[in-house]
């Protein structure tokens, strides 16, 4: 029976709905496979077999640089764990509430490349460093106007302050702050750590490292004030 020749054009959908549902098509017509080209903006028009390699190509390329991504956070991560296990470490060593002060700001500021560290601490210790970097608080925290309802959680707070509370962390250097993590010390304090750089600390980061940083913090804290 002779083909039936008609001058209706296909509809291109029907004709890619087709391709997809029947994959092997251009395999029992490789004549037609070699004659099918593809326009690309960048470039002459290609053939169907060197499109799709440069897209495989492309796509390798793609790969590559996002794990090059990963190796490096993970790097990143890695060496932020260090820095933690250092601080741990520094802190099972101190042996006076004085000496954990000390550790934690030295380390905060030179470990983790913290540009402001204050550390806010509730009650009345009698021996405490000196610093713009500690600040003794009498009351609790519930009678800090600026910190009502803060979270009581070591969740830490993270992103740009208000004004109100960046002059309570940071006083003379409220104005230099751009963002800062927030974070509660249990019942002995407040950790605040600032940066000049507006991304720093933003709502919706990660923030394992600074969570274990709060807790490892408040238990060192806690021992000492149980020693003192």
């Amino acid at each position: 029976m002779p083909a039936i020749v008609t001058d209706q054009v296909p509809d291109p959908a029907a004709v890619a709905a087709y391709l997809r549902a029947h994959p092997g098509f251009l395999g029992d017509y490789p004549d037609l496979a070699a004659q099918l080209t593809m326009g690309r903006s960048e470039g002459p028009v290609a053939s169907l077999a060197a499109y799709q390699l440069q897209n495989l190509r492309d796509k390798n390329t793609q790969l590559e640089q996002r794990l090059a991504e990963l190796v490096k956070v993970a790097a990143e991560n890695e060496a932020l764990m260090e820095r933690v296990h250092a601080l741990t470490v520094a802190l099972l060593r101190a042996n006076t509430l004085e000496v954990t002060l000390r550790t934690v700001f030295a380390r905060l500021s030179a470990d983790f490349h913290s540009e402001q560290v204050r550390l806010l601490l509730f009650g009345r210790q009698p021996v405490l460093p000196r610093g713009d970097w500690l600040v003794q608080i009498p009351e609790r925290l519930d009678d800090v106007p600026e910190f009502v309802g803060f979270p009581d959680s070591a969740e830490p707070v993270c992103g740009r302050l208000s004004g109100e509370k960046l002059s309570r962390l940071f006083a003379g250097e409220a104005a230099t702050i751009r963002s800062a993590a927030v974070m509660r010390l249990g019942n002995c304090g407040i950790l605040a750590i600032g940066s000049m750089d507006v991304g720093r600390f933003q709502p919706g980061m990660g923030t394992l490292f600074l969570k274990m940083i709060a807790t490892t913090i408040t238990a060192a804290l806690t021992r000492s004030y149980d020693v003192a």
